[in-house]
């Protein structure tokens, strides 16, 4: 058992209850050029959620079992498999979490991070044949990977969340909401933060800022950032 797993197991509240174990979820920040401006994409959770609702956040969501079985049409930079494999995931598991993060941006926004199979491939799942799985499949190649995250202890949900970031250039498809995500909009990280936005949406950020202003190398051993809650207390740290 990993650390992070016997840490999960272990959680309390503060109350002495036991808390949720988090829930593997993934998202990914887009982000492109606007003349002399970056920006990224977000949208506003529907008020339907229980978890964040009305907040502004980057697509993404939870890892569905299914995640695991899509064959991916290029595999992860092998510097950011083992970027993620440090933080407790087997390979299969770091490729399921970035084939969902390009799942649930494309069941959100209508865009593909997507390249062509060597053969046509049909799927089980519609998600994955409307996304062109006959011809074409998720490209985990373009993504990296910047920050981890998991929900603190006293939520009703938890979620263990990995954030990759990809450049607009890649994609395929036309922006169109899904009602999971509304208003969505590209704007520049001082425009995201005054939008309503989670804490760790905020922290993320400001990784993500990091990230486009300085590109930096690619390097396995390259640290993590990660913010989780210890004992009532923020942790912000690396793995």
């Amino acid at each position: 058992m990993t650390n992070e797993k016997k840490r999960s197991v272990a959680e309390s509240r503060t109350d002495g209850s036991k808390a949720p174990r988090p829930k593997d979820a993934a998202t990914l920040i887009l982000y492109r050029q606007s003349g002399a401006k970056t920006e990224i994409l977000m949208g506003e959770r529907s008020g339907r959620h229980s978890f964040l609702p009305n907040t502004y956040v980057f697509p993404g969501g939870r890892v569905d079992a299914s995640d695991g079985r899509i064959p991916a049409a290029r595999d992860l930079r092998d510097d950011v498999l083992a970027r993620l494999c440090r933080g407790g995931c087997s390979p299969a598991r770091a490729r399921a979490l970035a084939i969902a993060a390009i799942r649930e941006t494309f069941e959100e926004t209508g865009l593909r991070l997507a390249a062509s199979h060597p053969g046509p491939k049909i799927s089980r799942l519609s998600v994955w044949n409307e996304f062109g799985t006959v011809t074409c499949g998720p490209d985990l190649s373009k993504l990296d990977y910047i920050a981890r995250a998991v929900t603190p202890p006293d939520r009703k949900k938890r979620f263990n969340t990995r954030f990759f970031v990809a450049d607009a250039e890649s994609l395929e498809g036309d922006l169109k909401g899904s009602g999971e995500l509304l208003d969505l909009r590209w704007v520049t990280i001082a425009e995201a933060l005054d939008l309503d936005i989670p804490l760790i949406t905020e922290t993320v950020l400001s990784h993500a800022n990091t990230f486009l202003k300085t590109r930096p190398p690619r390097d396995a051993n390259r640290p993590v950032p990660m913010f989780e809650m210890r004992h009532g207390k923020r942790i912000f740290g690396e793995e």
